[in-house]
């Protein structure tokens, strides 16, 4: 595999304004997910030293300090310093492409494979391997670090992601989102027995207060709240495990695995949100006990990622304006625990 080469980030300076669901965000954690190929600490830095400003009279004496609450409507006027980065290179990365034509293609991603670059992330990427097997036909409206991408998937979250080949039907697809008119459909395997066969979670997404990598569930006034809705609806109960399709009718930072948490039906092997870390064989079929906390890896392990995968998207072609509907087939590893599961 090669390695991406080591360039310069343009120094970013510019002005932002803080809108209303980033109310009551610490500054560091504002500018962090605005820009997140900079860590935390650099940008921490980069407000002590002076490199961002709050204009506003009355918080001149919040000027320096990571830890100040925005208020909606606030300025914000910042530098933050050039850092070394991976241009991203395309790398012989195997892709299962599941549709392609002139316009787009969708892409059948893997676990263990993060979309774009990222801190810590910078070589065996999607966008790597897109530019790999479409050289020059992918859009760039989101820059140089993310040709194609139009959404995305968690790194350990499998199945469907559509990429756009030119700038033009990368914005129509991005409005297409945007207006909710491409349905995506997951499969999931849960913890436990839903009781209802189908049902519409409506509850508001957050950041969490202290760990970056997760979301939460949070009230609906609170400053930070953004609205959520995710249906879905039973295939098959289990002994202690279920089958459900999700259908997010909107698309937030983790959704499925926060919701499905949240009614107690966690995604199997989400360790961030209650699903435990790994499964066996033997723990499926009750041979083993399972504990969320259970380190025991005796057996035959079958999934320790989570039970996540982006089964189908329907949307009408922006160029052809004929319906497509795209599957992507089962990943080994969950299609082993449906197997195990089929057994008892």
């Amino acid at each position: 595999m090669n390695r991406g080469t080591i360039g310069l980030m343009m120094t970013h300076h510019d002005t932002l304004i803080v809108e209303s669901h980033e109310a009551g965000w610490r500054l560091d954690i504002f500018l962090v997910q605005h820009f997140p190929q900079y860590s935390r600490t650099l940008v921490r830095n980069a407000i002590m030293n002076g490199g961002v400003r709050i204009v506003e009279e009355d918080t001149l004496d919040s000027q320096g300090k990571p830890g100040f609450r925005l208020k909606p409507g606030q300025i914000i006027h910042f530098t933050l310093p050039e850092i070394p980065h991976h241009v991203p290179q395309p790398e012989d990365i195997p892709l299962e492409i599941l549709y392609e034509d002139e316009y787009l293609a969708v892409i059948n991603k893997p676990a263990d494979m993060v979309v774009h670059p990222s801190r810590g992330h910078w070589e065996g990427t999607l966008v790597s391997a897109l530019a790999f097997h479409f050289g020059n036909r992918l859009s760039n409206v989101r820059g140089s670090v993310r040709p194609g991408v139009v959404h995305r998937l968690d790194r350990d979250t499998t199945g469907a992601i559509l990429i756009a080949k030119d700038d033009a039907i990368h914005g129509k697809l991005a409005l297409l989102f945007e207006r909710r008119k491409i349905q995506k459909e997951y499969f999931a395997i849960v913890l436990g027995k839903p009781y209802l066969d189908r049902d519409m979670i409506d509850a508001p997404i957050g950041l969490h207060p202290t760990k970056k990598e997760k979301m939460r569930i949070v009230a609906a006034d609170a400053l930070e709240a953004k609205p959520a809705q995710t249906f879905y609806e039973v295939v098959k109960r289990y002994d202690r495990w279920s089958t459900v399709r999700c259908f997010p009718k909107t698309g937030r930072t983790h959704q499925i695995r926060v919701h499905m948490g949240h009614i107690g039906h966690p995604v199997l092997c989400d360790r961030n949100y209650g699903g435990g870390k790994r499964i066996t064989k033997e723990q499926l079929l009750g041979e083993v006990p399972f504990s969320l906390s259970n380190e025991n890896t005796e057996g035959t392990v079958l999934l320790q990622r989570q039970a996540l995968h982006a089964h189908r998207l329907t949307f009408v072609h922006p160029a052809t304006e004929k319906t497509l509907e795209i599957s992507a087939p089962l990943p080994m590893d969950m299609q082993s625990v449906l197997d195990c599961l089929e057994s008892l």
